[in-house]
């Protein structure tokens, strides 16, 4: 049984969750969360400060020393806005590297929205349209799904600690500062308003930390009991519109102190709520919805969830995982200009040779996705230009956004897509520098087998030529069953690539007609 652990390096606090697989279902052994407002230093100077650094990574070795102890097979740290925003991030990063060993990776504000419906739409019963919320530290990303799928996706900077920092240095707000903020969710919600159009859903869930101390606040003021958690399968809200607005109007007149003594907000949340309250009173009565129900589920458990899709095939997290996977790569075809229907046919012989020829290539399973993925981009290039194409396809695959593909592996995608023409891969290559040394080898084996599949697709005229494989200790042999345009010009391609692929793995190559 495998265990996961996830982090989540927030612009208010840092999470932690770990859980381990049982009969392909994720059972939580473990949570943590400390909040250190790494984001304030970035709203304000656009750096983090030491403080802030050294702050954060105290939180982050005591994650460290408690993943040791459960033994975690496999580790995801990722971190979002405020790391986003600032111009020292990458230093921030190393040091964390040297003391923990992790790579955390910063994520955009679209794959936050993406892993936080994951992990929410993991365990909600809903069918229908759905609305996601979540307003962190430093952004709040909003999420129209509908059976479980997404359907729109907006990352606003409309976190609490953005906000507060930005706009809120009275305590209590005085009117003007609090003018200029409603100014700004404003014409941020209208942004959203253009994404979403006018929006009728069955329900709105709303995640993080504000929404929980909402929820808590709002039913105090009710003098109803508190709810239970991840109450996001009942109809009726548990903050509604009304009691949102009301208690916001509350709190804004409050000052910290006076805040925290309120059920479910706290010291360190007071501070914030404010800010946080307004972007859910603006965007709860902008779009007309009733109010909304809390899910302690999100970023963290998207991430788990994604860990266990990625590991394994018999989980239906896998099937979503690869359906989004995919829908990003058509997208990306699209926007720039590529039909798909051409580019399945170099697709379909990329994972017939990924599969037949295993025992030549060596390479991982999860490499067969990424070879296909960059079969299918590889032409995205020509949108910009057709000369040097495989450059700008290079460019366009790594910086992209690609749904549930990690920076490393947009850059291997990006990598297998860049040599299909006279250029061959390089250690020292730009292309080659974000890809670690030990991948080097399996990116050059993926090159070999692409440019094959390219080279069987010669004539776009002609039906998709059969290929037929045989694999010998020294040799392979593919054997070509012509189209009714025959197959010379894919035999003579086949061939040009002989030397490449006799360098690469060791063997002869022989095409020759069935």
């Amino acid at each position: 049984m495998q265990t996961y652990a996830a982090i989540d390096i927030g612009s208010n606090s840092c999470r932690l969750k770990i859980a381990r697989v049982q009969q392909h279902q994720l059972k939580v052994l473990h949570e943590d969360r400390e909040v250190t407002r790494l984001g304030a230093s970035v709203f304000e100077t656009g750096v983090v400060s030491p403080e802030a650094m050294a702050g954060t990574l105290l939180a982050l070795k005591r994650f460290y020393r408690t993943v040791k102890m459960h033994s975690a097979d496999k580790v995801r740290a990722v971190a979002t806005s405020a790391l986003r925003d600032a111009r020292n991030a990458l230093a921030f990063l190393a040091w964390v590297k040297s003391e923990t060993g992790w790579e955390v990776e910063i994520i955009s504000g679209l794959e936050e929205a993406r892993l936080i419906h994951r992990g929410v739409m993991g365990e909600a019963g809903t069918q229908g349209k759905c609305l996601l919320i979540d307003v962190g530290g430093g952004s709040c990303e909003i999420t129209l799904s509908e059976r479980k799928r997404i359907v729109e996706t907006v990352s606003l900077p409309l976190g609490a600690v953005r906000l507060t920092k930005e706009f809120l240095p009275g305590d209590p707000p005085s009117e003007d500062e609090l003018a200029r903020m409603k100014q700004f969710i404003a014409r941020e919600v209208r942004k959203a308003e253009r994404r979403f159009g006018a929006l009728r859903v069955s329900l709105v869930v709303a995640t993080s930390g504000t929404a929980a101390a909402l929820v808590q606040a709002s039913q105090a003021m009710r003098g109803t009991k508190p709810a239970g958690k991840n109450r996001t399968t009942r109809g009726k809200p548990l903050a509604d519109t009304r009691n949102v607005r009301r208690l916001t109007t509350k709190l804004t007149g409050m000052n910290s102190a006076q805040r925290s003594g309120i059920p479910g907000i706290g010291p360190k949340r007071s501070e914030i709520v404010v800010a946080g309250a307004h972007v859910y009173s603006a965007l709860l009565e902008h779009f007309a919805l009733p109010g909304f129900v809390y899910s302690e589920l999100g970023l963290r458990d998207g991430i788990l969830s994604q860990m266990l899709a990625e590991q394994d095939a018999k989980t239906t997290a896998h099937q979503v995982f690869e359906r989004e996977r995919w829908q990003g790569v058509l997208a990306t075809c699209k926007r720039y200009g590529v039909d798909p229907r051409q580019a399945d046919a170099v697709r379909q012989h990329a994972l017939q040779l990924f599969r037949d020829m295993q025992a030549v290539h060596e390479l991982p399973q999860e490499y067969g996705s990424w070879l296909e993925a960059a079969a299918m981009m590889r032409d995205v290039g020509k949108f910009m230009n057709y000369q040097g194409h495989h450059r700008h396809a290079q460019y366009i695959i790594a910086n992209s956004e690609l749904f549930g593909f990690t920076p490393q592996q947009r850059a291997i995608m990006s990598a297998i897509a860049r040599y299909l023409g006279k250029s061959r891969p390089d250690p020292a290559d730009r292309t080659m520098r974000p890809i670690p040394p030990e991948e080097f080898t399996r990116v050059q084996r993926a090159v070999v087998l692409l440019r094959l599949a390219v080279a069987l697709n010669q004539d776009r005229a002609s039906d998709v030529l059969k290929v037929t494989l045989h694999v010998y200790p020294k040799r392979v042999l593919m054997e070509l069953s012509p189209g009714r345009t025959g197959a010379e010009l894919e035999l003579w391609s086949l061939r040009k690539e002989g030397d490449y692929f006799r360098e690469v793995f060791r063997r002869e190559l022989f095409a020759a007609l069935a």
